[in-house]
């Protein structure tokens, strides 16, 4: 059958009046999956996580629908903690609940009355008798004696012009390799670190006094 002159004079064709513009199908197509309970990412979105209570030292309390975690000096009992082989049995370490393998992240930490933490990303499977920072499956930044440093495979580096704010980012480049300190008053890189990624990671703390409060899901802000 003969199709009607279109738009400019151009043949029209009955199929052309069934395609839908690439913007509605792909909305019609999130929609679908998640009818079907397929979680959906939204774009420039980082990962929304909480925190894996089940990892979780006994020394550590997580709080605000586990997206905060607490230090307490003489902690749970450890015959109070429910035995897991996930949960870090020497150090007061935490992983969050989702895991990384490709794109750009960020997230932003507010610190609460702590004077020694560290935050940055681990292995999924990393070794639950370590620390974040002491082993090379961990990449972190931390924070002790009033001074910043990166920290891998138990090796410090100096980091400068950042104090101690109340909430810092972080933004994970996956494919890039790489793992930022945002300074989220002038929205710029402080210091990065150069990754080896070689699998999932997780968003990772640890702390030894005072709390970390965790927001996620955010956009990565313009310009980083």
């Amino acid at each position: 059958m003969a199709g009607s002159l279109g738009w400019g004079g151009v043949p029209s064709h009955p199929w052309r009046k069934m395609a839908l513009p690439f913007g509605r199908c792909l909305r019609l197509c999130s929609w679908g999956a998640k009818r079907l309970g397929i979680a959906v990412t939204e774009a420039r979105r980082g990962i929304s996580f909480k925190l894996e209570e089940k990892t979780a030292h006994s020394s550590l309390a997580l709080f605000r629908g586990d997206t905060g975690v607490k230090y307490g000096l003489v902690g749970l009992e450890p015959s109070k903690v429910a035995l897991n082989v996930e949960r870090f049995r020497e150090w007061a370490v935490v992983l969050a609940d989702t895991a990384v393998t490709s794109g750009r992240h960020y997230w932003e930490v507010t610190v609460k009355r702590s004077q020694q933490f560290r935050i940055g990303v681990a292995d999924v499977d990393m070794s639950r008798d370590s620390c974040i920072g002491a082993d090379d499956r961990s990449w972190v930044f931390t924070y002790a004696q009033r001074k910043w440093h990166t920290m891998l495979a138990n090796e410090k580096a100096p980091i400068e012009g950042i104090g101690q704010p109340e909430k810092v980012g972080l933004l994970l480049e996956y494919e890039a390799q790489k793992l930022n300190l945002v300074d989220v008053n002038q929205v710029s890189v402080v210091h990065t670190i150069q990754t080896d990624f070689r699998g999932p990671v997780v968003p990772a703390f640890a702390l030894w006094d005072g709390e970390l409060l965790t927001h996620s899901g955010l956009e990565v802000p313009e310009g980083l």
